[in-house]
C-alpha cells in the first residue's frame, strides 16, 4: 500500500496489489480548482490530475503543478464546453459555432460526430496544440482523456491514439458506468469498443472505474462505497475519478455543472476515505505504473 498523508507517503511492499487511480479532473479551470487539487493530493489521497490546457487559469496553475512531486498529470482534451478553442475557428471550423466557441456539450458535439460532421484533422490540430501547450509549461503527461468523455466515440479516440503514439504517451481513461437507461447502456458498450482499440495498440488502461455517474457529487460516504465496489470488481487496476475544489470559488460560476467541488475536496482528503483505501487492498498509484497491454 502507498498512502500519502498529512505526512508524506507511507509505502508498503505489496506490489502485486491492484492499482487505485485517485483522479481529479480539470486543473486549470479556475485558481482554486486548480489549488484544491494539489492539496487535496498533498493532505488526502489524489494520486492523478487531469490538465486542460483552453481553461482561464491554465496559464497561472501549471507554474504550480510542476513543483508537485508524486502527482500523475493527464491531458485533458478538450472539444465542448464554455471555454473557446486555442486554435482558431479558422483553423479548427467544424469544432466551433458561429461566434468560434466549442460546441456547449456532448449532446451537441457526438450528433455531429456521428454525422461526420467533425473533421478528425481539426480536432488533430486542437489536440495537438493542447498538448503541446501543457507540456511546453514543463509537464510531463502519462496518460489521455477528454472534457465530457467524448473519447468513448471512436473517431475521437483513433485521433487520440495517433497522437498519444506520436508522442510517447500509452495511456488512457476507459469511462464506465452502471447506470440503468440508455446513456448507462451506449457508455458500456462504447467503452468495450475503446478497450478494443487500446488493446490492439498496447496501450494501458485501468480495468475498472467509477466516477462517471457520481460526477460531482462524491461525498465521504459515495467515496467509501466506491472504493468498497472497486475492490470488490476483482479489477487488477481500478480508477476513482473526482472534482475537488476549495470553496469561496466565484470564477466557479460561469460552470453550470451542479457539481460540489467543496464536498469531493473533504471526501478527498478524510481519514475515512484514506482509511478504506487501505482496508481494500489498494496501493495507490498513477497511469504510469499500469502495464501496457501484451508488453
Amino acid at each position: 500500500m502507498e498512502l500519502r498523508g498529512r505526512r508524506g507517503l507511507v509505502k508498503s511492499s505489496n506490489d502485486e496489489a491492484p492499482i487505485l487511480i485517485v483522479s481529479a479532473d480539470d486543473f486549470g479551470l479556475t485558481a482554486r480548482v486548480s489549488q484544491g487539487i494539489i492539496e487535496a493530493h498533498e493532505r488526502g489521497v489524489v494520486t492523478s490530475t487531469s490538465v486542460i490546457a483552453v481553461a482561464p487559469a491554465f496559464g497561472s496553475s501549471a507554474k504550480q503543478l510542476r513543483d508537485v512531486s508524486g502527482l500523475g498529470v493527464g491531458a485533458h482534451f478538450t472539444a465542448v464546453g464554455e471555454d473557446p478553442p486555442l486554435l482558431s475557428a479558422r483553423e479548427v471550423p467544424s469544432l466551433v459555432d458561429k461566434r468560434g466557441n466549442f460546441w456547449p456539450t456532448w449532446k451537441a458535439f457526438l450528433p455531429r460526430a456521428a454525422a461526420r460532421r467533425i473533421d478528425p484533422d481539426d480536432l488533430r490540430r486542437e489536440f495537438a496544440a493542447q498538448l503541446e501547450a501543457i507540456s511546453g509549461e514543463g509537464l510531463v503527461v502519462d496518460h489521455f482523456d477528454t472534457h465530457q468523455h467524448i473519447h468513448l466515440w471512436p473517431s475521437v479516440s483513433r485521433v487520440l491514439l495517433d497522437l498519444g503514439d506520436a508522442n510517447g504517451v500509452h495511456a488512457m481513461r476507459v469511462t464506465r458506468s452502471n447506470a440503468r437507461g440508455p446513456v448507462g447502456v451506449v457508455v458500456r458498450r462504447l467503452a468495450r469498443q475503446l478497450e478494443a482499440q487500446l488493446r490492439e495498440r498496447h496501450w494501458a488502461w485501468t480495468g475498472a472505474a467509477t466516477g462517471l455517474d457520481e460526477a460531482g457529487s462524491l461525498g465521504t460516504t459515495e467515496m467509501v462505497q466506491a472504493v468498497g465496489l472497486l475492490a470488490a470488481s476483482g479489477a487488477p487496476s481500478a480508477e476513482i475519478g473526482s472534482h475537488p475544489g476549495l470553496p469561496d470559488d466565484p470564477e466557479r460560476d460561469r460552470y453550470r455543472w451542479n457539481y460540489n467541488w467543496d464536498l469531493e475536496f473533504t471526501a478527498l482528503c478524510s481519514d475515512t476515505v484514506r482509511s478504506a483505501i487501505e482496508d481494500s487492498g489498494f496501493r495507490l498509484g498513477t497511469f504510469a505504473d499500469l502495464p501496457r497491454w501484451g508488453m
